[in-house]
């Protein structure tokens, strides 16, 4: 099992992720955004290359994630820490992405074809990191990838600090559609939330302890806006669950539905949904008492904690 981060190595802290300009330039992103210009500042061409490559062997995982372990492991192979180049560290991991050898040895996978494989070799780490993150559900999103992470090293202050690294490295990839429900819902702003209240032509008077309320509850919020939008959602917050792709979270896009859960483990307790703004931010109906109001995702102990993840709705409504 894969476990300690190089010595020397800082981890990210959370912070709130910023949505930098996608370059137009190759090579070409697989299934995550485009390298930002931070991404392509810091990561060498060769790593950026196998990092894209690697990703591509396991459908739903970001090039981005696996760079930002590269980066948070070794600095992609520029740290001069014990066992990066040769031998290993105090905790037996060698290699640009920190491997065990019996774990190395189980996942082991031949990157760049030369029909050998070496944990010190950057092709092949940096593949095998992708079969080992893969093997324990990176490509399934939500809190699957954030397992898969916990699973690589076991510490949430990594998987934390490596997804908000994934982020800052991949730019949005925001649709139309997506826009379009961001718009809608920013429009009923100060709106109050009303238990039970709203549908998709907006916001109405709600039922039990909304009865004396017109405005929206959550999952009326996040139809109507996709309603805007050209998309049927479900009305209940669980439901929503299953109306698109399960996306993962470094590859959110404004406009994506966020849902928050009591279990983690548990779709059937998803009691929250939002939609996603954009730099770690989502405009969403909190609670009775409140109002549609912006709030912070990323780095916010509560919302990270319900997290279970995120869909992004593509079915259009049939006419």
């Amino acid at each position: 099992m894969k476990l300690a981060a190089a010595a020397g190595t800082t981890l990210l802290t959370p912070l709130l992720l910023l949505a930098p300009s996608a370059s137009s330039s190759s090579p070409t992103p697989g299934v995550a955004g485009a390298p930002t210009a931070q991404a392509r500042r810091d990561i060498p061409p060769d790593y950026l290359r196998w990092y894209m490559d690697a990703a591509q062997t396991c459908p739903g995982l970001s090039w981005a994630t696996l760079a930002a372990i590269g980066k948070t492991e070794s600095d992609h192979g520029r740290s001069t820490e014990p066992g990066v180049h040769s031998g290993e560290n105090h905790a037996g991991a060698g290699g640009p992405m920190q491997f065990l050898a019996p774990t190395f040895a189980t996942y082991a996978t031949d990157g760049d074809g030369d029909g050998h494989t070496d944990r010190y070799n950057p092709a092949d780490a940096i593949h095998t990191a992708a079969h080992y993150l893969c093997a324990n559900g990176a490509g399934k999103g939500g809190t699957h990838l954030r397992a898969a992470i916990y699973a690589y090293n076991h510490s949430n202050t990594y998987v934390t600090g490596v997804l908000a690294l994934a982020a800052k490295y991949a730019a949005p990839t925001a649709t139309t559609r997506g826009q379009t429900a961001v718009r809608a819902a920013l429009h009923w702003l100060g709106t109050p939330y009303s238990w039970g209240g709203g549908n998709t032509s907006g916001p109405t008077r709600g039922i039990a302890k909304g009865a004396g309320t017109i405005g929206f509850d959550c999952s009326a919020l996040t139809q109507y806006a996709w309603a805007r939008a050209g998309i049927h959602l479900d009305r209940i917050a669980a439901d929503q669950y299953r109306d698109g792709p399960h996306i993962p979270r470094d590859q959110l896009a404004p406009g994506d539905l966020l849902f928050f859960a009591h279990d983690t483990t548990n779709p059937a307790t998803i009691h929250h949904v939002a939609l996603y703004l954009g730099n770690g931010r989502i405009i969403h109906a909190p609670q009775t008492g409140d109002v549609i109001r912006i709030s912070t995702f990323t780095g916010n102990p509560y919302r990270e904690h319900q997290y279970i993840g995120a869909v992004r709705p593509s079915t259009p409504t049939k006419t």
